[in-house]
């Protein structure tokens, strides 16, 4: 079956789904493949719990019913260019966003702010990779004004693979950090993958919000047809962090009428990502009252730099991904923080290769700069480097020590790579 008429059944149909177990009616099922499952094998099941049509490549498979069922070659790839299709049909801005730390966050801002004054459509929670764009592209409505794509990657050419089908008019990477080095093969392969957006918008004469700070942006940039800068010190949006006790509070400097803006971000390493979102809304003609009170309303969710109270403690949680920027920007964030009783829980940093060790042992040197109540290490390769904190194998093992001490009044920061689970730190407190 070719995409035409895949996608005159999506017309019909304009919803799909990869997994049975969030079944939709009246919807179309694809049935991917991965290293431990063939969703070959459920497309029946979910033509009985009410799928309209299951896109299978199974050919034995599909001729079990094939009115209802419908062969390709490859689903992945029919998916993704059933996507692309979809996405063609639109001439409308669409900004994807990528980078090594606070891509998410800044996604989320830039459409809180767009959404404010635009019919927008974004990525749903954190549907970034080679499945969750492509789901994320066809769920995009007839009457959307603006998209905002967020992509992760965790190699090279991926973000390249990504263009092909988002089709970007408009680019965000929001730094290159040491994230993903493994794959990337070091800190060049990081900026040289991240910088597939970049290379993609230069061919397509496309746009680009870039952060002025960090120069290596600016040499990558170069060739970009159009380019709006923002900062610290220059761009279309110059803005500074004023104070984080907690809360991020910035003043800006150029760009708006407006002088001050209040967060519920943690951190003043969250200031790039403001200031891109309202770099964005100025750049659409998003009247300045709006931009502030999207930034100012927006709460973060999904254990990113979320700001909580339990049991007494005052806790900073930021367990949904860790790498070595971010551990760092963490690190120094918290040491700022005036807050007496402070004690850091600290998940072990995935996909770091040959360089684990050497990072691992980089934030313990940086932990011994400060002084702390305690400090929990959790998981990865802390337990081979040297240091004089505690150390558990996982979660749970910190939470039944934790559990066991009667901890006084104190401000924690909790956070880790997602494989290292650290938002169960909060069971700690539980009844």
């Amino acid at each position: 079956m070719n995409t035409e008429t895949l996608y005159h059944i999506f017309l019909q149909y304009p919803r799909v789904y990869t997994d049975t177990r969030q079944a939709l009616p009246d919807s179309i099922f694809f049935a991917l493949k991965g290293p431990s499952f063939d969703g070959n094998q459920y497309a029946l099941e979910a033509l009985e719990k009410g799928a309209a049509f299951a896109v299978v490549d199974d050919a034995t498979i599909a001729s079990k019913n094939p009115e209802k069922i419908l062969l390709v070659n490859d689903v992945l790839k029919s998916l993704q260019a059933l996507a692309k299709h979809h996405r063609e049909q639109f001439n409308i801005p669409f900004i994807a966003i990528t980078g090594s730390n606070g891509k998410t966050t800044t996604k989320e801002l830039v459409a809180a702010v767009l959404s404010s004054h635009f019919r927008t459509s974004t990525t749903a929670g954190n549907l970034n990779n080679h499945i969750g764009i492509p789901l994320t592209l066809l769920r995009i409505p007839k009457d959307t004004e603006i998209a905002v794509i967020e992509m992760g990657a965790n190699h090279q050419k991926e973000i390249e693979g990504y263009c092909a089908y988002v089709q970007p008019t408009h680019g965000i990477i929001t730094n290159c950090g040491k994230a993903h080095l493994e794959g990337f093969g070091g800190i060049e392969g990081v900026r040289k993958g991240k910088g597939e957006l970049y290379d993609f918008l230069k061919k397509h004469r496309g746009s680009i919000f870039m952060y002025n700070d960090y120069d290596y942006l600016q040499s990558m940039s170069n060739g970009v047809h159009e380019i709006i800068g923002y900062g610290t010190k220059n761009g279309a949006i110059v803005g500074q962090s004023l104070s984080s006790n907690p809360f991020l509070k910035i003043a800006i400097e150029t760009g708006l009428n407006i002088t001050e803006i209040s967060t519920h971000l943690v951190g003043d390493y969250n200031l790039p990502n403001v200031l891109c979102a309202i770099a964005v809304g100025k750049y659409f003609n998003v009247p300045e009252e709006k931009i502030a009170n999207a930034i100012s309303s927006y709460n973060p969710t999904n254990n990113r730099s979320q700001w909580m109270e339990l049991g007494g403690h005052q806790i900073i949680l930021d367990a949904y991904n860790a790498n070595p920027t971010s551990m760092q920007a963490a690190i120094a964030n918290f040491a700022e923080l005036p807050a007496e009783n402070k004690i850091v829980c600290l998940g072990g940093m995935m996909e770091m290769g040959d360089a684990s060790l050497e990072e691992h042992d980089s934030l313990i040197k940086t932990l011994e700069q400060y002084k702390w109540s305690e400090v929990i290490l959790v998981g990865g390769d802390f337990n081979k480097v040297q240091h004089r904190y505690h150390f558990f194998e996982n979660a749970n093992e910190a939470v039944a020590w934790m559990k066991q001490q009667q901890l006084k009044r104190s401000t924690l920061l909790i956070k880790g790579s997602r494989s290292m689970r650290m938002e169960k730190i909060l069971e700690t407190w539980k009844d």
